[in-house]
């Protein structure tokens, strides 16, 4: 008899350390994640606060998604290979607010004259609704499944509407280290499944998230959300 109590005391320890040791997890998971998007704000400040290189408002506010990757590291000697993590934030179909975000990875490698190693900042704009229901499957692929260019500069910049209409991806960003030979083309962008999972809490695919405008955004978002509205005036 009290060998059965001394045994059920144990597994009723272990189960409650098991417990313990899973909030645990889960918070430092969020608090990751959080922090991520903390630095998708910074980096969109950061890009805004220089007018002359800014991104133009008019393509903040007409455009239906914005993917933000901090720290995306590129390195290469002939054979390159590049790699980050960010967050994709889009515009609801119906109120043209700012939605909940959903965590991508972007990936890629290439072949040709290159050499040396760079950390960029990096935002991609995605222009149409159409190219937006492309990034939302499991692979997403930068001049492939649409063309990608560098976008214009300057709050006030001119720029031709075909470029929108065109649904070219857009892309931003700012460098730092020695790197020859870049290039954005041929990059992968995949949807990061844990950590949509870890921040919201239960599996919500990245076409709910994004295109479906009933996921309500968690606090933890609000100032980037914040943010993209301040700049989209």
């Amino acid at each position: 008899m009290k060998m059965k109590k001394i045994t059920y005391y144990l597994l009723m320890l272990n189960l409650f350390l098991g417990m313990t040791i899973s909030a645990s997890t889960s918070y430092a998971s969020e608090l990751r994640l959080a922090s991520r998007i903390d630095e998708c704000v910074e980096v969109l400040e950061e890009m805004m606060s220089i007018p002359e290189r800014s991104i133009p408002a008019k393509l903040l506010r007409n455009c239906k998604a914005i993917a933000i990757f901090p720290s995306v590291v590129k390195a290469g000697f002939v054979i390159g290979g590049r790699g980050g993590k960010g967050v994709v934030v889009a515009r609801n179909e119906d109120t043209g607010e700012w939605g909940a975000p959903s965590f991508y990875i972007i990936s890629g490698g290439s072949i040709g004259f290159q050499i040396g190693v760079q950390v960029i900042d990096l935002v991609l704009i995605i222009p149409q609704r159409r190219v937006l229901r492309s990034l939302v499957q499991d692979r997403f692929t930068l001049g492939a499944d649409a063309a990608v260019a560098a976008g214009p500069v300057g709050r006030d910049a001119e720029f031709s509407t075909d470029i929108l209409l065109k649904g070219t991806v857009l892309t931003y960003s700012r460098a730092k280290g020695l790197f020859v030979g870049v290039a954005l083309k041929g990059s992968i962008l995949e949807p990061d499944y844990e950590a949509n999972k870890s921040f919201y809490g239960r599996h919500i695919t990245p076409e709910r998230i994004l295109l479906s405008g009933e996921i309500k955004p968690p606090a933890s978002a609000t100032k980037l959300i914040r943010t993209l509205k301040r700049y989209s005036r």
